[in-house]
C-alpha cells in the first residue's frame, strides 16, 4: 500500500474517532442537563411508593411506571397535567368523593373540582410568633389595716411577652390546623396591685366599736388582733397557710355540726379543747400585731367571705392524713 492511501486511512479514523467522541459528549451533557424528581405516588389501596423520574406530567409518569387508572378511580391533583409542588400524585376511588360530598353541608349542588380542592396540597410551616403575657389585677382587702378611705392603685400592671413556636398547616392558602411546639417567656408581666377598702358597717355598743365586715361577722378591733394573733399561732408560714386555719373556723361556724361551739370565727377559736386558745397560752405573745401582715390580709379575707377549702379539722403535719395546707393536715372527721 502506498503512503498517500495509508495517510488518507489515517486522517478518516481520525474524523470518526473524533465525530463519536463529540456525539457522546453530547449526550453527557444533555443528561447532565436533565432534572431528576423524587415523586410520591399514592395509590387507591393506601399503599406508597416513591420513584424517580425525568418527567413532569402526570400520565408520562404514571405510564412510566405501568399505572393503569381503574374507572372507578381518579388521580389528585384533578384536572391537572403537570406534577404539584409537593411531588406527589393521589389516587382515589371515586366514591370517595361521594362520601366527602356528604359531609359538606350545603343546599347546592357540589361540583367536582369543589369536592377536589378537599384533597388539595397541604403545606406545614414552622412560625415563631411574638405573643403578649396579659397581666393580672390583684385586689386587696386593706379594710381595718389602713387609714385611707379610697381604693388606690399601688403598682400599675405591665404585659409580658412571649415567643411562641407554632406548626401550621395551610390547605388552599387557609390555616386548618396549629399546634404549639414550644414557648419561652421574653419578658415577665408585672401584676396590678390595689388597695381596696371593703364595705363595712360601723355600730356603736357602748364603749366599743365593731365592724361589720361583707361576710356576716362584726367584730372590734381588739377581736380582729385576738382572731389573728390565734391564727398566726396555729400557721403562720404563708398567707395560705393563715387563711387555712381561719377558714376551718369559718366552716365550722357555718356548719350546723358545729355551731353549739358558737356561730362566728372567733367562738369557733375559743372552744374548749380546739384550737391553741384554750390548750396554751403561746398566742397571747403574737397580740397587739406580733404577726406577719399577711395573716391579718388572710384574716380579713376570711371575714368577707374567701375560703381556701371545705374541711372542719386539722393536725400538725404527720399526725393525721388529708391535704397540707401551710404544714398543717386538713381533712373532715369521721
Amino acid at each position: 500500500m502506498k503512503n498517500d492511501d495509508k495517510a488518507s486511512i489515517s486522517l478518516k479514523k481520525i474524523v470518526c474517532i473524533s465525530i463519536i467522541l463529540i456525539f457522546l459528549l453530547g449526550i453527557g451533557v444533555m443528561a447532565g442537563n436533565v432534572k431528576l424528581n423524587s415523586v410520591k405516588i399514592i395509590l387507591s389501596s393506601g399503599y406508597e411508593m416513591n420513584v424517580l423520574t425525568t418527567k413532569t406530567n402526570i400520565k408520562d409518569i404514571l405510564n412510566e411506571n405501568h399505572i393503569n387508572l381503574s374507572e372507578d378511580e381518579t388521580v389528585i391533583p384533578y384536572n391537572q397535567e403537570e406534577l404539584p409542588n409537593n411531588k406527589t400524585i393521589t389516587i382515589i376511588k371515586k366514591d370517595k368523593l361521594v362520601e366527602t360530598a356528604t359531609e359538606i353541608e350545603s343546599s347546592e349542588d357540589v361540583t367536582t373540582e369543589e369536592l377536589l380542592q378537599n384533597y388539595s396540597e397541604i403545606i406545614e410551616k414552622i412560625v415563631t410568633k411574638q405573643v403578649k403575657i396579659p397581666y393580672e389585677t390583684i385586689k386587696r382587702d386593706v379594710s381595718g389595716v389602713t387609714s385611707s378611705k379610697t381604693n388606690r392603685v399601688v403598682q400599675e400592671g405591665v404585659d409580658g411577652l412571649k415567643e411562641v413556636t407554632y406548626k401550621i398547616k395551610y390547605q388552599n392558602d387557609e390555616e386548618i390546623e396549629k399546634t404549639e411546639i414550644s414557648s419561652k417567656v421574653i419578658k415577665k408581666p408585672v401584676n396590678k396591685i390595689i388597695e381596696i377598702k371593703a364595705k363595712q358597717q360601723v355600730t356603736s355598743r357602748g364603749s366599743s366599736t365593731k365592724i361589720r365586715f361583707s361576710g356576716k361577722w362584726s367584730y372590734t378591733a381588739s377581736e380582729i388582733d385576738l382572731l389573728c394573733a390565734i391564727t398566726a399561732q396555729e400557721c403562720s408560714s404563708s398567707y395560705n397557710g393563715a387563711l387555712a386555719v381561719i377558714t376551718c373556723a369559718a366552716n365550722r361556724a357555718e356548719s350546723s355540726r358545729w355551731q353549739n361551739n358558737g356561730k362566728d370565727p372567733l367562738s369557733q377559736y375559743k372552744a374548749k379543747g380546739q384550737f391553741c386558745y384554750s390548750i396554751d397560752n403561746y398566742w397571747r405573745k403574737k397580740l397587739n400585731g406580733n404577726y406577719p401582715s399577711y395573716v391579718r390580709q388572710a384574716v380579713i379575707d376570711a371575714l368577707n367571705g374567701k375560703r381556701n377549702h371545705n374541711y372542719l379539722s386539722f393536725r400538725a403535719a404527720g399526725f393525721a392524713k388529708g391535704v397540707n395546707i401551710g404544714g398543717n393536715v386538713y381533712f373532715n372527721p369521721m
